[in-house]
């Protein structure tokens, strides 16, 4: 069986684990102090025309989301997401658990308008009893979405501004980051991520690391003692020089931007080849998840050979189907699909 269910179902990347293998009998300090951990900051920090920003590696994504988060709000604020935003639907209340409520809006493929965040702010601060209601303070968005749909630069200029015109916080889940820098239809830089948010991050989980992700704050307000948050949340890893060497190994020759390149375009290789057979996507998506409308006897045989993610069903009774590919994927196993695809 080849799996295509998602992008984070094989160890690591070969170069990262070659790097991780070369320095296993040298000591470090720890919890991200040691010089691996700051190269990588340099490497990354190389690419964000941000000279003030700060770098921090934590071990997951879900852990990176609500210490962001919490350490961006006070106790009676709450935040905006998509109702298909990964802190809404993927992790078990995180971001509640916290204390704080998210407010979901209908979105259109996973992505909310600078149209829809305008009025959450503007009612909150038109209303006469503001003490009786949590005060929207952030607004989340994820680059690729749930969906695989990515922000224009232009959509992201809009949401920033409207951000700044309502006092609220701008935070990108960047755990597919890769992938979407990766598209042949992005135009969005992590120059113009670090310039137009107050935080983001860079995910190295489902782009070829073992684990990890880098997370950047370029608002100044937020930078103080967000170690102590790290810390105090569970985030932070003794032996921090493991994610250092795996963002430096990825970062200092372009591997992230590379590898995650090619996995979109054997993803859309793979979306032509059920378009071709008269099989539509369920979701236009440019990136390394693709999503189809298919019948009982398509899903059957596809299911004969390849593991995908099981979506759930359209509103006319056709399985949605989820095709991931990854900075792990073969030419091979591409092959294998399109020929199986091609027979159907």
């Amino acid at each position: 069986m080849i799996r295509f269910n998602n992008d984070y179902n094989h160890g690591a990347l070969p170069q990262i684990l070659e790097a991780l293998s070369s320095t296993n009998d040298t000591a470090f300090g720890g919890y991200g102090t040691d010089d691996l951990s700051e190269s990588a900051r340099k490497e990354i920090k190389k690419y964000l025309d941000f000279p003030e920003a700060q770098v921090h590696f934590l071990i997951g994504g879900t852990q990176v989301n609500y210490v962001a988060i919490a350490s961006m709000l006070r106790p009676f604020q709450s935040v905006i997401c998509a109702e298909s935003g990964h802190i809404n639907v993927h992790e078990t209340g995180a971001v509640e658990n916290t204390g704080h409520k998210i407010i979901g809006l209908p979105h259109v493929d996973g992505k909310i308008s600078a149209a829809q965040i305008e009025k959450i702010a503007a009612d909150f601060e038109e209303s006469p009893v503001q003490e009786h209601i949590t005060q929207p303070k952030m607004v989340y968005i994820s680059q690729p979405t749930e969906y695989g749909t990515i922000y224009s630069k232009e959509e992201l200029i809009e949401i920033s501004s409207t951000c700044a015109a309502h006092d609220l916080y701008l935070f990108v889940d960047g755990a597919r980051l890769g992938y979407a820098l990766g598209s042949a239809e992005n135009d969005v830089t992590l120059s113009d991520l670090a310039n137009l948010t107050d935080m983001f991050y860079i995910g190295g989980t489902k782009c070829g690391a073992l684990f990890g992700e880098a997370l950047v704050i370029t608002n100044k307000e937020l930078q103080p003692n967000f170690r102590s948050y790290i810390k105090q949340n569970g985030a932070m890893l003794a032996k921090g020089w493991l994610l250092g060497i795996q963002f430096e190994t990825m970062f200092k020759d372009g591997l992230y931007f590379k590898t995650a390149e090619q996995a979109c375009k054997w993803a859309l290789e793979i979306r032509d080849a059920f378009h071709k057979k008269g099989i539509k996507s369920y979701i236009e998506s440019p990136t390394n998840q693709q999503f189809f409308a298919v019948t009982d006897e398509v899903k059957s045989k596809l299911a004969e050979n390849f593991i995908f993610e099981d979506e759930g069903k359209t509103p006319e009774g056709l399985n949605i189907i989820r095709f991931c590919t990854s900075w792990s994927t073969k030419q091979e196993e591409v092959d294998e699909l399109l020929k199986k695809v091609g027979d159907l």
